[in-house]
């Protein structure tokens, strides 16, 4: 038996397509049952038979925070894919946070342990990675002295508990993915930015950042279980590009102009303030933060070599392609 978490999110419901066309047995957690509708959508993306696998999968309703619900859910289970996960930059969220994404984590771990599974799979993020201008790899050290957001602490403080479940037992492997553009999600994480190029988005950032195909990270989450490979950790990055030819690509592929107007650092420090200040007065949601803004003009350059030469066979699928494919795709929905 098989047990993913997170089945209702991009990757876990895409991971979920995949392995529901195989023989296995799978159990796959939600927390509610309109997320479910979510992971249907996604199926009849790829098959006109997306309910015959969709059929396939048991599900449970169950929190990362509800032992008695998870120890139902460990019941047979012999290989874990952890997926779940909260993602949010905004600093008041970081208790929220810690809930989901450490306190999940350690549960998930510590019942791994006890029910002696055979491996965990833990999708983490290049958020929880050092930086180096040149190339960052799985070897660049992480500095807790740098300014981190919420979300990447909490994030390496979660795979900090997946590196004490390997030493006490269980056999494990984390993928590190880059920013992932993948269809059904289009009002949050990388969809929304789908929505706003269609919307009109006039203005853009100087940052570089790493971006990989959600069908990729799936391929290589498989195969990293299905293989030998274990205890070691694999950036998944296709390519390296601007936000600026990233948004291009969107426009291109949504019909619509692309952003113009370059927004500097300056401009940001401000926009972060007022953003705060209103936040502040109002209680309505962080939408930018002192970190978010210096990621927006970080460049950032990541290597996945590692996981290329485990896997000689493997090929990214180029984010110009992907971004295409969910264009059409996005353009389905509005």
């Amino acid at each position: 038996m098989v047990l993913v978490t997170g089945g209702t999110g991009l990757v876990g419901s895409h991971l979920l397509f995949e392995l529901s066309k195989s023989q296995l047995k799978i159990r796959a957690l939600y927390r509610t049952k309109q997320t479910i509708e979510k992971v249907k959508t996604v199926f009849s993306f790829y098959s006109n038979q997306g309910d015959d696998f969709f059929n396939r999968i048991e599900w449970l309703e169950a929190d990362l925070e509800d032992l008695p619900k998870l120890e139902t859910a460990f019941e047979g289970v012999t290989h874990v894919y952890h997926c779940a996960a909260l993602i949010s930059f905004d600093p008041s969220a970081y208790y929220k946070l810690r809930k989901t994404n450490v306190t999940g984590t350690a549960n998930i771990v510590n019942l791994s342990i006890i029910n002696g599974v055979q491996k965990l799979c833990y999708v983490s993020s290049i958020a929880t990675l050092g930086f180096d201008p040149v190339k960052i790899t799985e070897d660049t050290n992480w500095s807790s002295e740098d300014s981190q957001s919420v979300y990447a602490m909490t994030k390496h403080e979660a795979e900090m508990e997946v590196w004490r479940g390997i030493q006490e037992g269980v056999p494990s492997v984390i993928v590190n993915p880059g920013v992932i553009l993948g269809p059904g999600f289009f009002d949050s994480g990388s969809g929304l930015l789908f929505k706003r190029v269609y919307k009109g988005l006039k203005h853009y950032t100087s940052g570089v950042s790493g971006y990989v195909a959600v069908g990729d990270v799936i391929k290589s989450m498989i195969f990293l279980m299905n293989s030998d490979l274990k205890n070691e950790r694999y950036i998944m990055v296709a390519e390296n590009i601007s936000f600026l030819e990233l948004l291009k690509l969107i426009s291109k592929g949504l019909n619509q102009h692309p952003p113009q107007k370059a927004v500097g650092n300056f401009v940001l420090s401000i926009a972060w303030r007022l953003d705060w200040l209103t936040h502040l007065l109002t209680g309505k949601k962080r939408k930018l933060t002192k970190n978010l803004c210096k990621t927006l003009t970080k460049k950032s350059y990541y290597s996945s070599d590692k996981f290329l030469k485990t896997n000689t066979a493997f090929k990214f699928k180029p984010i110009s392609e992907e971004v295409s494919e969910v264009c059409q795709l996005f353009s389905k929905t509005v």
